[in-house]
């Protein structure tokens, strides 16, 4: 069984990523391999980076960090759910990612964006700034259009077609997730 996390990847008052990552997670959960959980950043309050020294070199000790490293260390796989924000990611999807290193290894991803353009500048930056921490990120992605998916801007309503779309890249994820699992667990040399 594989743990995937659909992390909403905005915390802005009036976000759509919550609606967008339950509606994830409840495809994911339908499915006979996954366990997979919502990974709201908004239960997640983290400071914004301001360690001596990276996650790279040593692990933060503050306590909000830990705990957000206990989350994402307990996982074997991501979906990231991110709307676009001026051809970016938000800035705390960002220090998420910066606040941990090691914990984000060997783990691979799905993207799910949504914005005017389907977020799909936004999955494209994360794509790189994922790779930094060891993640690799699967070619299926989902890109949701304000236009098409959402009913005036507000309420999402995804077409038929997204259900799809969501269950390919899920595919991926759980075939990486599955070939990478020795390098997140090695096996003792003998």
């Amino acid at each position: 069984m594989i743990r995937i996390g659909v992390v909403a990847g905005s915390t802005r008052p009036g976000r759509k990523a919550d609606a967008v990552a339950r509606w994830v997670r409840d495809i994911a959960a339908a499915r006979t391999d996954v366990e997979a959980e919502l990974v709201d950043l908004a239960d997640h309050p983290l400071p914004h980076f301001a360690e001596p020294l990276p996650p790279s070199m040593a692990p933060s000790s503050r306590p909000a960090i830990r705990r957000w490293g206990a989350v994402v260390g307990a996982l074997d796989a991501f979906v990231f759910v991110t709307p676009e924000y001026n051809h970016s990611i938000p800035g705390v999807l960002k220090d998420s990612i910066d606040a941990l290193y090691q914990e984000w290894h060997h783990k691979p991803a799905g993207l799910v964006g949504y914005g005017v353009h389907g977020g799909t500048r936004a999955a494209e930056h994360l794509r790189l700034v994922l790779g930094q921490v060891s993640v690799p990120v699967v070619r299926s992605q989902v890109a949701l259009s304000l236009h098409t998916d959402f009913v005036a801007f507000r309420d999402f309503r995804p077409g038929p077609h997204q259900r799809e779309a969501v269950g390919a890249m899920l595919d991926e994820v759980v075939a990486w997730a599955g070939a990478l699992r020795t390098l997140r667990h090695p096996q003792p040399v003998r």
